[in-house]
This record gives C-alpha cells, sequence and structure tokens, in this order.
C-alpha cells in the first residue's frame, strides 16, 4: 500500500506560488500569473488549480469579490521555512541540527563575513540561554 502524501511541504511550482503570494501580500489568478517568470507558459486553468490546491492543503486563504476570488497566504514565511528546515534535519539529518548546520557550512564555501554571521548568532543564541 502506498504511503499517503503529506500536505506539510509544497512542490515546486507551489512553492513558486507561495512566494508570490509572500513578496506581494496576495492576488486574484491573473494577478499571480502576471507575476510569473515572462518565459513561464501556463494556462489560467492551471495557474488556477494550483492556487486551489495551495488552499485545499491550508497554505492560502481566498475571498470572493464579485465573480473573482482573491488568494493570500495563510501560513507565513517563517513558519514554513522552520517546517522546511524541521523536515530536512529529521529525514536527512537523524534530527541532528547541528549536521544540517556542518553540511552548510562546509559545502558552502561561507566566507569570512558570512562565518562571522554565524558566529554572532551563536553568540546571542547562547548569551539567551544564560539568562
Amino acid at each position: 500500500m502506498r504511503k499517503r502524501k503529506t500536505h506539510d511541504l509544497l512542490t515546486e511550482v507551489e512553492l513558486e506560488f507561495m512566494t508570490l503570494l509572500w513578496e506581494h501580500g496576495g492576488g486574484t489568478v491573473r494577478e499571480v500569473m502576471s507575476r510569473l517568470d515572462d518565459d513561464r507558459d501556463l494556462a489560467y486553468t492551471s495557474a488556477a488549480t494550483i492556487l486551489r490546491i495551495l488552499e485545499q492543503k491550508g497554505f492560502v486563504t481566498s475571498q470572493k469579490t464579485g465573480k473573482t476570488l482573491a488568494y493570500s497566504a495563510d501560513l507565513s514565511k517563517d513558519v514554513y521555512q522552520s517546517r522546511l528546515l524541521r523536515d530536512v534535519s529529521a529525514k536527512l539529518f537523524d534530527n541532528t541540527p547541528a549536521a544540517l548546520v556542518a553540511r552548510l557550512v562546509d559545502d558552502n564555501h561561507l566566507s569570512e563575513e558570512a562565518l562571522e554571521e554565524l558566529r554572532a548568532l551563536l553568540g546571542r543564541k547562547l548569551g539567551d540561554g544564560k539568562s
């Protein structure tokens, strides 16, 4: 028996639409389509279906104005980022956040400036725990 697909994470195209909603605060199907990359060839019905699926998954809400539905994000980008990182940490890093951060640091050839930013973030977090 196939495992049921989770609705906690976004597909690539859903993430593309959510990013537009997060950036612009919402919009109708036509407004969202107008914000897609120029080379993105997507039918109106396909865009409407994607937004309807996002609503069914609980990522967006819609409000009817006349004959038109306006969609807005019901989940913040920050909350989704946390959800996604928890999922990646659990599935690929045995629920060990340090392993996830180590992979990020090791594989991305971070600049001294970026490493200092990470050090400062960790310092602040460690300082919060001592209070």
